[in-house]
């Protein structure tokens, strides 16, 4: 080793000695080394750790999400008739009550079709009575009708049998006996004829004998002429019978009347039921020409004006009901797991910076995303797995729309407590 070695060894010896010495005392070694600093160090760890503890017991129960808003059942407002406008009565914003005459139409076209109906319906009803009327009218006609001629069917029938049998017998024998009594006349005539050739009798008691054959023949031709009278008598008798017959036959088919003038009331009193029913519609037209409010709440989106020609059909307006808003949470799909209706929420309003409590009323049977107006495709081979937001109904509890309304479409925070 050099002299100039040696030298640089000596010289760095000293230095090397001096770093393996300790340290003095009162010297200042490191930022650990002060007892003060350990101990603040350790109490900020301490209370590190106790914050974490305390924000994991309160939220471990408890699921929030920002994405909320206050939401209503809003009631369009439209109109259930063709015709103009004559007034319209709220503006923009308006509170209104419900039953509140919103919009008058003009009324004068359907009133006219009212008046009709009603003229339709009296004059049903006046044909109804005439057709009642008519029935018992009818049915006693033809009753009467019927009587009288069964009461000379049978009186015909007397008369039939009377001619055919008395009448005919009572000629026939009379023809019969007037026969013998002139037959016996005729023979003692021829008789006393030679005798009075022989001058035997007297020509006055041979002209007795000529006179009584006279007489018997003249009693039988009349007789005779009576018998055919007797048989045209009961040729008569049997054409008034059969007369007397089509007579009740017809009679009988008169009551067939009776059934008709039935249907007729029966269709008067149909018409009557239309005719009410026509009534009743044309009324229920005209009383559209009122618009009145569904619901409580406040006037929104007026879109008509006075003079305006309306369809049926046609909105009008909407009524915001702010009595009866509920708010509408979207929470993560991997925040439902124990979440069910019941639970308590609270709300806490941007607008106001205040919190509401309420409670979970319902939790929706999908996702947002599927009843959206374009829900996503995942067969084509694109999927991309992304966390889906449920919509959750929360129900307000106590909440004075007077004092703090809750207007919808309001951004809000949802926290639900699921313990």
């Amino acid at each position: 080793m050099s002299t100039k070695t040696m030298e640089l060894d000596r010289n760095l010896e000293p230095g090397l000695d001096a770093a393996k010495a300790p340290p003095e005392p009162g010297r200042n070694a490191g930022p650990f080394s002060n007892p003060r600093t350990k101990y603040w160090l350790t109490a900020g760890v301490i209370l590190v750790a106790l914050v974490s503890v305390l924000a994991w017991l309160h939220y471990r129960d408890r699921v929030s999400t920002d994405n909320a808003q206050v939401d209503s059942h809003l009631f369009p407002v439209a109109s259930k008739a063709y015709g103009s406008v004559a007034e319209v009565l709220v503006n923009d914003n308006q509170k209104v009550k419900a039953g509140e005459v919103l919009v008058k139409l003009d009324p004068r076209d359907l009133q006219a079709r009212v008046d009709q109906a009603r003229a339709a319906l009296a004059l049903a009803e006046s044909q109804s009575r005439a057709a009642t009327v008519t029935v018992p009218l009818t049915a006693a006609t033809t009753s009467s009708s019927v009587a009288a001629a069964e009461a000379d069917l049978e009186h015909a029938r007397l008369a039939y049998n009377q001619a055919t049998t008395a009448d005919l017998a009572y000629a026939q024998a009379n023809v019969e006996k007037t026969q013998a009594t002139a037959d016996r006349a005729r023979a003692d005539l021829e008789r006393m004829r030679p005798l009075a050739a022989k001058a035997e009798i007297s020509a006055l008691q041979f002209d007795s004998y000529v006179a009584a054959a006279r007489v018997e023949d003249s009693e039988l031709k009349a007789n005779q002429e009576k018998l055919a009278q007797a048989r045209e008598n009961a040729e008569i008798s049997r054409a008034a019978l059969a007369a007397a017959d089509a007579r009740v036959a017809a009679a009988r088919a008169n009551e067939k009347q009776v059934e008709v003038r039935t249907a007729d009331a029966s269709a008067a009193e149909a018409a009557i039921t239309q005719a009410k029913a026509n009534l009743e519609a044309a009324e229920l037209q005209l009383s559209y020409t009122m618009i009145a409010s569904p619901a409580d709440g406040v006037v929104s989106r007026r879109s008509v004006e006075r003079g305006q020609i309306v369809q049926e059909g046609q909105g009008l307006m909407v009524i915001v009901p702010l009595d009866k808003v509920y708010v509408t949470a979207n929470f993560k799909e991997t925040q439902l797991a124990n979440v069910h209706p019941g639970q308590k929420a609270e709300v806490t309003v941007d607008t106001y910076g205040k919190t509401f409590t309420g409670h979970v009323d319902s939790i929706s049977g999908a996702s947002g995303a599927l009843m959206s107006l374009l829900p996503p495709e995942n067969a084509t081979g694109n999927f991309v797995k992304v966390v889906q937001r449920i919509p959750v109904k929360i129900v307000l509890d106590g909440v004075a729309p007077n004092s703090t309304p809750l207007l919808p479409g309001m951004n809000v925070e949802a926290t639900i407590f699921t313990e």
